[in-house]
């Protein structure tokens, strides 16, 4: 069952501390016409761009929704999940960028000159480094393969670890057929909600990786230079990739994402039949994302937010902390009313590790989804002894 708990630590020093615009579940100021439930006059009609999505992910904040959950064909976004499967084996020690797969004869024959491609010769050996590359970069199609085949040995295995992780994540409404998004009768597909969750996942697990892999202007093999597509690279101030893809069957889509600070947004537009519409659209959501809001500071890393209940451990309850600073975006020069509340499946069960999470802090704001920020416990718990469970259980009849 799940806990909600209202009496945050505090309260009265959070709301001085933000001068009245944050309030707690029973403090109201009177919400003013929020932005976060207005479609933004730079995104283009739903009959242009159909699915559209905007997300704050250092507050993991909904600033924008069209269609979140709607599936779609990805086409070659499809790579980002190839891309995220390759960084967590380069991590777990089974992959390795200056290894070198050969380009079988039969796959070189089939991919040779598909659609987005790399240029890989017939028998070449290629660095895993380059295929990254050349994935992340100019969408190729066959190097996509070649990777595939190289470290699974067959693309059945791959694809048996792509959709593992997808999993992982909570990809719930995804399912990959194909490492590179090449059409294959709708067996891959997906919608915008998890995509954001994969490029979260994609950033903040491997960021050196994604820093060196994504974003680049273009890249070069066998003496070809060819330019990434991106709409926003070089074009939107921070923005770093991640994707963009097409196909007859799914229309033009991109999964973007752009930094300025310490805040970065991540958006997804899909459905549209126009490149230079999707184009706009992209860079206008974000390009509003960022100046439509001002960032308010709801806690410091490490702060105090409350405590969770506990059972059967040496103590009844422990202090549950942010993990990182948590911030909220509000509609800029509005009042406009924040309600916080903590989240768990409570009672907890010792034993509890300290900096767990063993919470989430519930972030609400008019005309958006709520925002969830972990939270962990302060402290260790141990299990409790024979007489510390006699007194619990006398103390629980009276509780």
């Amino acid at each position: 069952m799940i806990k909600r708990v209202t009496g945050l630590a505090n309260p009265q020093r959070i709301v001085l501390r933000l001068l009245g615009v944050l309030t707690m579940m029973e403090l109201g100021l009177a919400p003013s016409s929020s932005a976060l439930a207005q479609t933004p006059a730079t995104i283009a009609s739903p009959e242009d761009v159909p699915i559209a999505l905007l997300v704050d992910v250092t507050s993991d904040q909904v600033l924008f929704s069209r269609e979140a959950d709607r599936r779609f064909v990805p086409a070659s976004i499809t790579k980002v999940m190839t891309l995220f499967h390759a960084f967590e084996l380069i991590e777990e020690g089974n992959l390795d960028p200056r290894q070198r797969f050969q380009m079988n004869e039969e796959t070189w024959s089939l991919w040779h000159r598909k659609g987005s491609t790399m240029f890989i010769g017939a028998d070449d050996q290629v660095l895993v480094d380059d295929l990254l590359m050349g994935i992340a970069n100019i969408s190729a199609n066959d190097g996509s393969m070649a990777l595939a085949e190289g470290q699974a040995a067959s693309v059945d295995a791959w694809l048996d670890g792509m959709n593992e992780r997808a999993r992982a994540l909570g990809m719930t409404n995804s399912h990959f057929g194909t490492p590179n998004g090449w059409p294959d009768e709708g067996r891959t597909f997906t919608n915008a909600s998890d995509l954001v969750k994969l490029a979260k996942a994609l950033i903040s697990r491997h960021p050196q990786k994604y820093a060196r892999y994504v974003g680049q202007e273009g890249f070069r093999y066998n003496n070809i230079a060819q330019s990434n597509r991106d709409p926003m690279i070089g074009r939107v101030e921070g923005a770093d990739g991640i994707k963009t893809g097409y196909t007859n069957e799914s229309g033009l889509g991109y999964l973007g994402s752009a930094k300025r600070g310490r805040q970065r947004l991540v958006l997804v537009v899909a459905g549209t039949n126009r490149q230079d519409v999707r184009a706009a659209a992209a860079s206008g959501l974000i390009e509003w994302g960022f100046s439509a809001f001002d960032r308010v500071q709801v806690a410091r890393k490490d702060e105090v937010f409350g405590s969770a209940r506990v059972q059967n451990g040496d103590r009844t309850s422990v202090n549950l902390a942010t993990v990182r600073p948590v911030f909220v975006n509000l509609p800029s020069g509005s009042e406009t009313d924040v309600k916080l509340s903590i989240a768990y499946d409570g009672p907890l069960h010792a034993p509890i590790v300290a900096g767990s999470e063993v919470a989430t802090l519930v972030v609400q704001v008019p005309g958006a989804q709520p925002a969830n920020i972990p939270l962990v416990a302060q402290d260790d718990v141990a299990e409790a002894g024979f007489v510390m469970r006699i007194w619990n259980g006398i103390a629980g009849w009276f509780s």
